[in-house]
């Protein structure tokens, strides 16, 4: 195939352009080709009726947009990618992958990466190890929550990536046992809901003849300086120099005498920190900065020709450069009067007035203490005045990657350029904006927005000697849509071959808000309704997440082709967002292969739900399923045969061993309840009744199924296997962290089955596991009963359990060759709790769930609104009971009694509720 990064049908005239297989005599015809088309789309109702649809008007769009290639609104011409660059699903291709980690700490300072900023960036260099695993040359890669578009310049870097970047990769891949990786561009489609992520992803993506770029940002800047450079000009003496920014502070009023006090003079302590206690130059009066009241002038704003208050600010101190050498100086007059005379010049007529919609960041905190109501709120007059400037200036640049790249190092600066700079005296960089987060500090450094803008500018300098940079004839492989991720129209079912993202998590960062202030400058506005976050302004709370997250999982699923992979980079510390995504996951078809940390550290369940345990950035595996799965669980219904079916199926899928640091770790998603849980969620997901118990399952998996370090295997995976452990210092071991009623079994079955003991040695090392982990809500169960309801004890009578007497003629000097029936050995067996062996755990299992569904129906029975504490097994094995007999309406019911942050904590109570109120709202 020939490289997707220079392909074309012939074309051999200079100028002459191919975009999906027509030819063009230039960029020029072929973008007022495309905008035509994109002009008389956005006439349509129907067209601008499409989910995720940005707010503006049809000249904004297009003025963002460049056709076929990006459209700041859904791109119409994704089907035309698709049957250009794309390959038709053949089920007779073969194809098997195993789930690979992703490293995200890789490449962060990379000039790439940090060419341009954005809420949550994945790098590049740590995208391109899972396209070259689970691709080859030509397939299709899909990124549905694209944000600043790493995802596409990964694809396109497995083409141009150094000589030296390849020879590291294979190097590792070899170590690792692999096969060296393929290398060639991998056609993409970036999907995002916001306008200014796609636009950013677009000139990340894309052709830009750098030296032109250079020549035309060096010439805008010279004539920025003759018009707008007094504005920073600095007179000191015998000294003329430049500021680099000015500091701003807010006035209070005192409680006591009503006093002014400059916070700047009298608020921050020798190092610059905030004093504890501020003194009233006035009155005395001793005061928190809690107490101080803001103070407040009436202006006619200029922006909405309104009567309207701000916050009293004063020019407080001057930092500006000299002869190389910086200095800091309180304002002189002359710095007044130029203060004056850029507050006098009239308002920019390009320079966004739009007021702020309601949001979380203006109901609380410094916006709504500030009264900051619209966009050009946050930004000083100098700062206006030369943003709006520099604008101008670029609108009039004839060749249009240019000028989109020009307006991309401005809307960089953005933040930096407006009150929400802060000045942190106590600082070594002296000011920064708080990220994340909209902050109005009573500090403000108005930074010099002319030298901002040049600094961006030098970012993408660096750039030129780079793979990107000697690269940057690409493009043409990749395509840019701006719509909901839970409808990408043009994309056909099964086209794409591999999908990597990084989707919202939760509440962690509200995108929409803060890409406001951005994309009110293009006049092109992400629509709120289809983001997929948790926002209690916008009534979003983690089941509209979880909904809106399924929604967007449900169309990765459509498109994916058959038995290919998605990876799913996660981060949020809180247990219900984490089930929310694993639960829409599976409820759409997904299959969970593996959940690792960023570092490669495998996670278990426990671990993710535990509170005391360390949390970090996790990348999830997911497949789906070849059709043939399907299609023979349609033909069998809910028979044991589906199940085992289904685990063949799985196993196939989990990597047979894992290492790290040379060390042979458990494959977390081969241990046998994992595998039973994932069996479950299949079955629940196509509406069926799970056909085996856990012990039916457990005993049959063992009977079918290689064991090893209490992990499953194919029969022909397992001496693959065998070979790493005879390799490995010692035998891999799971982590237990107990957290509920069904971890401590798990841990109780680990302990005794080691190391079978009587009640007496068993509790305090039980005792110690039951910390602050344990879950709120959840009933604390006593250990007699625990024992009782799962394990045996030996009283002495018969001969001594081989599981007892295995251990104690291991451990105990004196009782080595001793027969089962000796006295001296039963006297120690005595008491002693230890794991049965599978055919009676399975009475104790029906034994367990008798009880467990009897205690189920108290909870029906139980009157009120909530249950304040709880047996989650008791829910567990009711909802299973429940969904078997498709009574769905008691399972809601329950679910209603219990607090929504313990149902949203547990990944099953959650898969079976949400199953349960789809199919009530199906019959409804």
């Amino acid at each position: 195939m020939n490289d997707l990064l220079s392909h074309h049908t012939g074309t051999n005239k200079k100028d002459q352009v191919e975009c999906l297989g027509i030819v063009f005599p230039n960029e020029d015809a072929r973008r007022e080709h495309f905008l035509k088309l994109l002009a008389e789309k956005l006439k349509d109702p129907a067209f601008r009726n499409q989910e995720g649809f940005p707010q503006g008007t049809d000249e904004a769009i297009l003025a963002m947009s460049d056709p076929p290639y990006y459209t700041a609104c859904p791109n119409p011409w994704l089907t035309d990618f698709l049957e250009y660059f794309g390959q038709a699903y053949d089920p007779k291709k073969e194809y098997s992958r195993e789930p690979m980690a992703v490293d995200v700490s890789v490449g962060k300072s990379d000039p790439v990466y940090k060419a341009h900023s954005y809420h949550t960036k994945v790098p590049h260099l740590a995208i391109v190890p899972s396209i070259l695993h689970y691709t080859e040359p030509g397939d299709v890669v899909l990124d549905g929550f694209a944000g600043s578009g790493m995802t596409g310049v990964a694809a396109q870097w497995c083409a141009v990536a150094p000589a030296q970047y390849k020879a590291m990769i294979e190097s590792e891949w070899k170590a690792a046992g692999l096969e060296a990786p393929k290398w060639g561009g991998r056609p993409t489609i970036l999907s995002d809901i916001s306008p200014v992520a796609t636009f950013i992803a677009d000139n990340y993506n894309h052709s830009l003849d750098i030296e032109s770029f250079l020549e035309e940002a060096n010439r805008i800047f010279s004539e920025l300086e003759s018009e707008y450079g007094w504005m920073y000009a600095v007179h000191d003496g015998s000294r003329i120099g430049k500021i680099g920014f000015t500091v701003w502070s807010e006035v209070f009023h005192c409680p006591e005498c009503a006093g002014e006090i400059l916070f700047h003079d009298h608020a921050l302590d020798t190092s610059g920190r905030v004093k504890d206690t501020i003194v009233c130059p006035h009155c005395d009066a001793d005061l928190g900065k809690r107490e101080l009241e803001l103070a407040f002038e009436t202006i006619l704003d200029p922006g909405t020709k309104q009567e309207r208050q701000r916050p009293k600010r004063r020019p407080v101190l001057v930092s500006y450069t000299s002869s190389k050498k910086k200095y800091d100086r309180k304002p002189s007059d002359d710095d007044l009067n130029i203060i004056k005379r850029v507050a006098d010049m009239p308002f920019p007529v390009n320079a966004p007035t739009n007021e702020f919609p309601d949001m979380q960041m203006t109901r609380v905190g410094r916006m709504r203490t500030t009264k900051v109501q619209n966009i050009h709120d946050l930004f000083l007059p100098r700062s206006l005045q030369v943003l709006s400037g520099f604008f101008a200036k670029v609108r009039e640049v004839k060749d249009a990657n240019v000028r989109r790249a020009l307006t991309i190092i401005a809307q960089h600066q953005f933040v930096n350029a407006s009150i929400l700079n802060r000045y942190r005296p106590a600082s070594s960089f002296g000011n920064s904006p708080l990220t994340g987060v909209f902050y109005v500090s009573s500090l403000v450094a108005e930074a010099n927005v002319i030298d901002l803008l040049r600094g961006s500018i030098n970012r993408i300098k660096r750039m030129e000697k780079t793979a990107w940079g000697k690269g940057r004839s690409w493009g043409k492989s990749v395509f840019v849509s701006t719509n909901s991720a839970a409808k990408i129209c043009g994309i056909p079912e099964g086209s794409v071959d591999y999908i990597f993202t990084d989707p919202p998590f939760g509440e962690n960062i509200y995108y929409s808000d803060l890409n406001y202030l951005t994309e009110s400058w293009h006049g092109v506005i992400t629509d709120p309704d289809r983001e997929a976050i948790v926002d209690r302004v916008k009534g979003k709370g983690i089941p509209e997440y979880q909904r809106l997250m399924q929604a967007c999982f449900a169309e990765f699923y459509r498109v994916l082709k058959p038995g290919r992979w998605m990876t799913v980079v996660f981060s949020n510390s809180r247990a219900s967002v984490w089930n929310s995504i694993q639960v829409a996951l599976q409820q759409v078809g997904f299959v969970v292969a593996e959940v690792s940390t960023l570092d490669k550290i495998h996670l278990t369940f426990q671990q993710a739900m535990s509170p005391n345990a360390v949390k970090q950035d996790l990348v999830i595996s997911v497949y789906k399923p070849n059709g043939g799965l399907e299609q023979r669980l349609s033909e069998r219904g809910a028979a044991p045969e589906s199940a085992w079916d289904f685990v063949q199926t799985h196993l196939r899928q989990l990597p047979v061993s894992k290492q790290r640091n040379g060390l042979l770790e458990v494959v977390v998603e081969r241990d046998a309840r994992r595998i039973y849980d994932r069996m479950v969620a299949w079955f629940v997901r196509h509406d069926f009744p799970v056909p085996l118990s856990t012990e039916e399952f457990l005993e049959g998996l063992r009977n079918r199924f290689p064991m090893r370090d209490g992990m499953a295997f194919l029969p022909e995976q397992v001496a693959e296997y065998d070979r790493k452990r005879a390799q490995a210092a010692q035998a891999p071991q799971m982590e237990l962290f107990v957290s509920d009623e069904r971890s401590a079994i798990d841990w109780l079955t680990d302990f005794l089955g080691k190391r079978p003991s009587t009640y007496q040695e068993v509790h305090p090392e039980f005792t110690t596991q039951l910390g602050a982990g344990w879950r709120k809500h959840e009933e604390r169960p006593e250990l007699s009963a625990l024992l009782a309801d799962n394990f045996l004890r030996y009283d002495g009578d018969n001969d001594v359990p081989s599981q007892i007497h295995s251990y104690l003629s291991s451990n105990f000097k004196d009782l080595r060759g001793l027969e089962k029936e000796d006295p001296r050995l039963k006297s120690k067996a005595k008491d002693r709790w230890y794991v049965p062996d599978p055919s009676k755990s399975k009475d104790l299992e029906k034994k367990r769930e008798r009880s467990l569904l009897k205690e189920f129906e108290n909870y029906k029975s139980v009157s009120g609104r909530k249950l304040k504490e709880f047996r989650l097994e008791v829910l567990r094995a009711g909802f299973k009971t429940a969904w078997g007999a498709k009574d769905y309406k008691t399972i809601i019911g329950i679910a209603q009694k219990i607090p929504e942050e313990a149902l949203q904590e547990d990944e099953k109570l959650l898969l079976w509720y949400d199953q349960a109120l789809t199919r009530m709202e199906a019959d409804a």
